[in-house]
């Protein structure tokens, strides 16, 4: 049964599983356990509206998900977090019971995920461990929504449209309640740094001082029905209700992290906050899906950082950068004009330009690696000028399961000097193929993995792999002269930095001036790039060690597996394990090590 098959029956996810074909090619508890999944995907798409949409299923049955927003509310957080832990119990029942090997896999999978997401709201009372605080620079309803509502919220329908409409109002809501909660959750000691909240209000106002009529919000709608001819007066309605409930919840939102920004905690790690080290701790086993310890990555990092600068230093001296640091040298790299776009309208359209031909190019190499290719569309965009102060530097959004949605590789376009051409190859391979675009698509397509399998994101898993897949560029031939191999290699100094700074900013109380100082001394990157990193690390704390962590651990199993196999090593089939969708890194290398042995006796 193919995708498209999939999300028609009925428009339920759980469709499939109540298909007399699936269930007869199934053993009883390996029936009865699909059905468990599918109906606890199913309860968790009815408290996420946003999810629906974002998997594309806002239509039929699940049409009303459309004009809705999640709830953002404590006694939400909550709801959620008891729906959880009755699908962990749930799923505990079936430990025991008779199940295949595909299915024992999924339910240990689904089973590490589903804990994981208990932590933060269960210990320590917050929405994420990753995502401490309620409202930052990259964090909040006011930084998440506009960009939701103009890139998963289709418009093909005048229902779309008014469902549009019904999100502004449900926008201003959120807004409200962000609000509210922040002022309790900064009573309990979780606030962000005050340089976040300085960068908080720099894009607040950004986006409150926009005339209501031609603000990014309405002009989304405006736009996108004007493209598909559907009439009505979508200007002024919009408009309405930014200016009568959006601005004013804005204003309300503005003024309380105005209010709150003298009282925060000094310091940039989470530390600062009550049970600091213990939600820093949590975050780690969370981020790289590893027990390994802020000590034994933060030394990970450091022999990192040195391994990778001494192989730089030949390419460097090759293309005639031979006096200093490799930092310095890099750096000088970076401003060498024959490496930089024009700072213009033009230059940056000739950027997203080079983007798509270098995946296109990388498209036509994916046969000699991969036996299975989806076909998803992948469009390149930049960052919305409104975010893109505070946004990360490059990022993916995921297609919506039934195609009626590409997915997005963004780039922040602020200031292309960040961009140095030599770089973007390896952010290309990265972001898009054969990084997340191609390893997301893969899982959203497969046919015998689960929904909450499908959709669910462990960094490590998904970042190692996107790490590896420069690497796997690098095998193809996708780097075509040594420069843009130095990129590459950037690419990895840049992620073992990350080992260092995120562990010196959480655990060794590191200053954001402390850490930006490291990443561009041996990074060589620009320092309002490198700032932009360090403000990301310090506020999601954990996420940056996923990276290379994670590439380490595939790195591992293809080396085992080519030990294994000799001379029978096939990179397709070593690859295929995408086809099993994101796992704990333990998990994976004990799944790839079965996959060879299975291979080698023809299984």
């Amino acid at each position: 049964m193919d995708r498209r098959q999939f999300l028609l029956l009925s428009g339920s996810a759980a469709a499939v599983a109540a298909s007399p074909r699936a269930f007869a090619q199934m053993g009883g508890d390996d029936a009865r356990l699909t059905a468990a999944f599918n109906a606890i995907f199913e309860r968790m798409l009815d408290l996420s509206p946003s999810l629906v949409t974002s998997l594309g299923l806002d239509k039929g049955g699940r049409a009303g998900a459309k004009s809705q927003l999640d709830d953002n509310s404590r006694s939400a957080m909550m709801k959620r977090l008891a729906a959880t832990q009755g699908a962990i119990k749930e799923l505990q029942g079936f430990e025991s019971a008779a199940l295949s090997n595909a299915q024992r896999l999924n339910l240990q999978v689904i089973l590490y995920s589903l804990d994981q997401q208990t932590v933060a709201p269960a210990r320590f009372g917050l929405n994420s461990v990753q995502r401490p605080y309620r409202i930052f620079q990259q964090g909040g309803s006011y930084f998440s929504v506009p960009d939701f509502l103009n890139t998963a919220h289709t418009i093909n329908t005048a229902e779309d449209s008014e469902a549009y409409l019904s999100r502004l109002e449900a926008f201003a809501r959120n807004l409200k309640t962000d609000t509210a909660l922040q002022r309790d959750e900064a009573a309990r000691g979780y606030l962000a740094p005050g340089w976040s909240l300085d960068l908080t209000l720099g894009q607040m106002r950004k986006l409150r001082g926009q005339p209501s009529a031609t603000c990014s919000m309405v002009q989304s709608l405006v736009k996108r029905a004007a493209a598909k001819n559907i009439g009505g007066d979508w200007q002024s309605r919009a408009a309405a209700i930014v200016d009568q409930s959006v601005y004013p919840a804005l204003d309300e939102q503005i003024a309380m992290v105005e209010s709150l920004k003298g009282k925060t905690v000094t310091g940039d790690g989470v530390w600062r906050t009550p049970k600091g080290d213990e939600i820093y701790a949590a975050a780690l086993k969370q981020a790289t899906t590893t027990d390994l310890t802020a000590d034994q990555i933060h030394a990970m990092g450091i022999e990192q950082v040195a391994d990778i600068s001494a192989k730089l230093d030949g390419i460097l001296k090759g293309a005639g950068f031979a006096q200093g640091a490799i930092g310095a040298r890099l750096a000088a790299l970076n401003v060498d004009p024959s490496q930089l776009y024009a700072d213009s309208a033009e230059g940056r359209a000739a950027l997203l330009a080079q983007l798509n031909r270098d995946v296109d190019a990388m498209k036509l190499k994916l046969p000699q690696a991969f036996a299975t290719i989806p076909n998803t569309p992948l469009e390149i965009r930049a960052v919305p000028v409104e975010i893109q102060d505070g946004a990360s530097n490059g990022y993916y959004n995921r297609a919506a399961l039934d195609g009626s949605r590409p997915a997005i590789y963004f780039i922040n376009l602020k200031d292309v000097g960040d961009w140095p051409k030599y770089g973007l190859p390896s952010l290309t391979y990265h972001e898009g193929v054969p990084g997340h675009h191609l390893q997301i698509s893969t899982a959203q397509t497969a046919g015998d993995v689960p929904m909450l399998r499908k959709i669910a994101f462990m960094s490590a898993y998904s970042e190692g792999w996107a790490l590896y897949a420069e690497q796997l560029a690098d095998e193809l031939g996708g780097y075509a002269t040594p420069l843009d191999r130095a990129g590459y290699l950037q690419s990895f100094l840049f992620r073992a930095a990350r080992l260092v700074v995120d562990t010196g900013i959480h655990a060794k109380k590191w200053t954001r001036e402390q850490a930006t100082d490291y990443m561009v001394e041996k990074t060589g990157f620009a320092r309002p790039r490198c700032q932009r990193e360090v403000e990301r690390y310090c506020t999601q704390p954990g996420q940056a060690t996923s990276y290379k962590v994670g590439h380490m651990s595939w790195t591992k199993a293809r080396e085992k597996a080519q030990a294994m196999a000799g001379d029978k090593f096939d990179i397709k089939q070593f690859h295929a394990v995408l086809e099993e969708g994101a796992m704990p890194l333990s998990i994976l290398e004990k799944r790839i090590e079965e996959r060879t042995k299975a291979a080698l006796a023809g299984g």
